[in-house]
Formats: structure tokens, C-alpha cells, sequence
């Protein structure tokens, strides 16, 4: 079943276009990475999507009663500010502390709900937006490089567990980021955006297409697997070896 649907999307802002004539959808259950370089229109896509933004051209068609959870790029906090985990998650709707608690279980951080926000680290922090968005059981989840500002590990573990809320939901996932080592292996299905879609399909599909490589050369393709399952050391060795080569690429 197909949740979302974008047809011919095209995107201004002033005399600048930053997206032209681009289709994708998503279906059920499955993850979907957008992946590109800055500036090459992703942020957009998703503000698009979500209805923060108005396209200059095309058509999103979103199931009817789509429920989406959404995980924003960042969130800036007042740390001077007395708030709780369980307080944050409950200042837009009247949620109860059961409905907190389950989804700060599923986004793996049980333990929070009475922790400040302002002493969080960056990984449980966005664990709780990550929860914050779990909560009504979303159809699907949109997150905008939300893990930017995590180090390779965080951003690895958090990865893990948005497979694992996929796993346990059914959820879909739509996800954007320029994490290329760690997404692309998360992966159902990728699609690279510079302006226009240049080449989508599987990972390894993707890593192989030369508009990909174009733009981010040959070194995260031993790094697909990544993360993937944690005994597979022949994977982790391929990065180890082309990690310089994905750095210089991103």
C-alpha cells in the first residue's frame, strides 16, 4: 500500500529552484533514504511533504487518515529551562504517562521519563523526539538528519533502533541524511536527490549507479553493510579500509 505519493514536485523559493520534476513514494513498512549533497534539496522535500511548504509544481498525495510522526533536524532547548522528559512530551497533547512511558520504551530509553531534558546527552535527546513522535502510533516516520551532531556510534545505535521500531510497528520510514556509511545499510530502499532525482533503488544498486558516484565516489561501497549485523567483521573491515575514502566524500 502506498502512503505517500510526490509526482512532478518541483520547488522555488524566489527565482531559485531547488528541486524540479521529482516522483517518489513510499509504501508501507519500508525504510526509504534520501540521500544528496547540502543544498541538493532534501530538507525541502520532506517540508514539502509534511505541508510546511508550498510546491511551486506537482502533487503529494498522502493516504487518507496517514498518521505521521515526525523527528525535526534539530530542536534548541533552553537549558536554564526546569522541564521533564515526560513534561516535554506531553506540552502539545494530552497524552498520560503510560502512553510517555510505552514510547520511551519503544525508542529505547525506558528510563528517562523523569530525567531534565537539559541533562540528556545528544543520543538520548534524540531519543526522546524519536518517542515524541512514536507517540499515537505513527503509519509512518519522516526524520530529517536527525541525527546530525551524534558521532558515528551514536548515529550508528540510533539507526538500529529505527529498524527495531520498523520491526515492532510495522511503521514506514522515510528518512534523510548525508550519513552515507550509516544509512545506506538501514536501508530498504535509496534515492539520490541533487536538485532532481539522479538514480534510486537498493543500496547496492545505488552505490553502483555512476550519477551516484559522481557525486560521492566509490568509497562507501564497502560500507553498505555496516552496522547491518554486528558479527560481520568482513564488512566492518571493508570500512575501516575506505573510511578515508567516505569522509573525503561527504
Amino acid at each position: 500500500m502506498t502512503l505517500i505519493s510526490v509526482e512532478n514536485l518541483t520547488i522555488r523559493y524566489g527565482a531559485n529552484t531547488v528541486l524540479r520534476g521529482v516522483d517518489l513514494t513510499v509504501e508501507a513498512s519500508e525504510i526509504v533514504t534520501v540521500v544528496g549533497p547540502n543544498g541538493s534539496g532534501k530538507t525541502s522535500l520532506l517540508k514539502a511533504i509534511i505541508g510546511a511548504i508550498r510546491p511551486a509544481a506537482g502533487k503529494i498525495t498522502r493516504d487518507h487518515g496517514l498518521r505521521i510522526g515526525y523527528v525535526p533536524q534539530r530542536l534548541h532547548i533552553d537549558p536554564t529551562l526546569p522541564i521533564t522528559v515526560e513534561r516535554f512530551m506531553r506540552l502539545l497533547d494530552r497524552v498520560d504517562r503510560s502512553a510517555c512511558a510505552a514510547a520511551l520504551e519503544t525508542a529505547g530509553v525506558p528510563d528517562l521519563l523523569k530525567r531534565q531534558m537539559s541533562e540528556l546527552s545528544g543520543g538520548q535527546f534524540q531519543r526522546v523526539l524519536l518517542a515524541r513522535a512514536l507517540i499515537g502510533n505513527p503509519d509512518i516516520l519522516l526524520l530529517d538528519e536527525a541525527t546530525q551532531g551524534l558521532d558515528q556510534q551514536g548515529s550508528a545505535s540510533f539507526y538500529l533502533q529505527i529498524e527495531a521500531v520498523r520491526r515492532e510497528s510495522g511503521c514506514a520510514v522515510l528518512m534523510i541524511s548525508h550519513e552515507l556509511h550509516v544509512v545506506m545499510s538501514a536501508s530498504d530502499r535509496v534515492i539520490c536527490l541533487n536538485g532532481h532525482v539522479c538514480c534510486e533503488g537498493s543500496p547496492a544498486v545505488v552505490a553502483s549507479a555512476p550519477e551516484y558516484r559522481a557525486l560521492f565516489g566509490t568509497g562507501t561501497g564497502g560500507a553498505l553493510a555496516l552496522y547491518r549485523h554486528e558479527h560481520d567483521h568482513d564488512h566492518n573491515q571493508d570500512y575501516a579500509s575506505n573510511a578515508g575514502n567516505t569522509e573525503a566524500a561527504e
